[in-house]
């Protein structure tokens, strides 16, 4: 079983979690910006500004936690009251989406 980096309740109630294997994906691969980052990503879930369902997957759902000019993105997947980080990054916009 891979090992879990980190889990936090987000601010919708539902358990977050990312494993040590994909977190390093993620910043070696996806947004490299995002490395060192875990304290800003888990601020994101559990004290998110806004909350958005994507227009694509009603599963998927995008944290956004203002960080000065910009906003740290948190894209998970919620499955059955629990869930996981898809990707995260910095962006200066909130998608489109459903207001949550």
């Amino acid at each position: 079983m891979a090992e879990l980096h980190f889990e936090v309740t987000s601010s919708l109630g539902k358990k977050i979690r990312v494993t040590r294997q994909y977190w390093d994906f993620i910043i070696s691969f996806k947004h490299l910006m995002m490395a060192g980052k875990e304290a800003l990503v888990k601020d994101a879930l559990m004290n998110a500004d806004e909350v958005r369902r994507s227009n694509k997957d009603d599963k998927v759902f995008i944290y956004y936690k203002r960080q000065k000019k910009h906003f740290v993105a948190v894209v998970c997947k919620h499955l059955n009251g629990e869930g996981y980080i898809i990707t995260t990054y910095i962006t200066d916009r909130i998608k489109i989406g459903e207001i949550v």
